[in-house]
């Protein structure tokens, strides 16, 4: 495995991501912060996941609002 020092993310999986987001913010919280339906129609984590793996850009933006989040 090659080292990624400019990866704030280089470890972290996707389901890491989406669960800590969906607990902090909640499902309802996510979908105002993110427009995708994967939030908004009877999420779950696995739905979420499958949605996320295969739409690059919606994954970018999951990755972008959890940079971004102080979740102390």
């Amino acid at each position: 495995m090659e080292s990624q020092p400019n990866n704030p993310l280089h470890g972290i999986k996707l389901a890491t991501i989406v669960e800590e987001l969906q607990k902090h913010y909640g499902w309802d919280g996510l979908a105002d912060r993110i427009n995708i339906n994967c939030f908004k129609s009877n999420p779950t984590i696995k739905s979420s996941l499958k949605f996320l793996r295969k739409t690059p850009w919606a994954r970018e933006k999951v990755e972008r609002l959890y940079l971004k989040t102080d979740f102390k």
